[in-house]
Order: C-alpha cells, then sequence, then structure tokens
C-alpha cells in the first residue's frame, strides 16, 4: 500500500481511546488491532467454543466503542478492555445456557507420552482447555486470570469485581477440581 498507512502509531493506549472519544474515527482500530491476539485469547478462554468467542469479543468491541467515553483514567485500558470481553462472553454463555455442558468421555482425550512432540503439545492444550470449561463460571474466571494470564490475586479480583479472598478460594477450588480432571495425564514420576 502507498501512502504511508503502514506507519505504527505511537500513541498510548489511553491516547489512542481519548482521540476516538474527541471523534478520530481510525483510533479505535489501531487500538483494537494493537490487543486483537490478546483479547482473542480471553474471549476464547471464557467461552464454551471458538463461534461463542467470536460473538462474544464481538459483542465486547462494540460495547468498548460506544461506552470508551465511560472509561476511567484509574485503570490499564487493556484491564478495562479484558473486563468488557470477559462479561460479554459471560453473557453470551447465559444467553446460551440451553445448551447444557455434557461430560467427555475418557477415551476422548490422549494420554500424553511426548510432550515435545507437537501434536501431543496440541491434545494437551486441548485437554486442559476442556478441564476449564468443567469449572463454574467464576473459578475458571479466576484459574484464566491468575494461573494463565499472570495477573495478581489483586488485579483479577479488581478486573473480575470481587474481593481478593474471593479470588484466592476460587482459585483454589478450581486447581482442585482441575487436579482431578486431569488426573489421567499423570505418570508415575509425577507421584
Amino acid at each position: 500500500m502507498a501512502g504511508g498507512n503502514d506507519a505504527v502509531d505511537l500513541r498510548t493506549d489511553e491516547q489512542l481511546l481519548g482521540a476516538h472519544v474527541a471523534g478520530d474515527p481510525g483510533a479505535f482500530s489501531v487500538l483494537v488491532n494493537r490487543h486483537l491476539d490478546y483479547l482473542w485469547s480471553v474471549a476464547i478462554r471464557t467461552s464454551h467454543s471458538p463461534e461463542d468467542a467470536a460473538d462474544g469479543l464481538q459483542d465486547a468491541l462494540l460495547a468498548a466503542h460506544r461506552t470508551a467515553a465511560d472509561f476511567r483514567s484509574d485503570a490499564r485500558v487493556t484491564s478495562w478492555l479484558h473486563r468488557i470481553v470477559v462479561n460479554a462472553c459471560l453473557d453470551r454463555i447465559r444467553r446460551n445456557n440451553a445448551r447444557k455442558t455434557v461430560p467427555l468421555p475418557e477415551w476422548d482425550v490422549m494420554s500424553i507420552a511426548d510432550t515435545t512432540d507437537d501434536i501431543s503439545a496440541v491434545d494437551l492444550s486441548v485437554s486442559i482447555g476442556r478441564a476449564l470449561h468443567t469449572l463454574p463460571e467464576g473459578q475458571r474466571q479466576a484459574i484464566v486470570a491468575v494461573d494463565l494470564e499472570g495477573y495478581s490475586v489483586a488485579e483479577a479480583a479488581s478486573l473480575l469485581g470481587v474481593a481478593e479472598g474471593t479470588i484466592k478460594s476460587r482459585c483454589a477450588r478450581g486447581r482442585l477440581k482441575l487436579a482431578q480432571v486431569l488426573g489421567h495425564l499423570r505418570t508415575a514420576d509425577d507421584s
């Protein structure tokens, strides 16, 4: 493409959001494109299926676009977007609640023999993803925020709008259930 459209926008996330609120037609797109991979990973971890994740992410981005003027600068823009994506995905899950989860048969999850094998790594990732979806919503949110995305307990509590003690107990209960659900992946050496 000609005309310099490929230049990197050096404005901060906060500046981009402010420019969007002030009427800059391209600022929100730059902001979204900057964080799209991260937001997609949040949506996919929060949702039951890739389709639900895509719909939830779309709902979230529309909500963020419309409510950008409500952003409080006491949080990071990525934290604000994270919360909107999680809430939109959870809303979609609630709307689709007629579809109940069914436990997976044991034969559906393959045992991992070689973790350096790419196919085995994918199988492990799928097993963990499925195991996450056996957790109650609150436990899954806490585990994803703290253990998968690396937020501190305080940050996760702020993102999810609950007390720090709630995050700690949800993580503890969720980890215990994950250990039970994923117990078949243990080898004799792990005991």
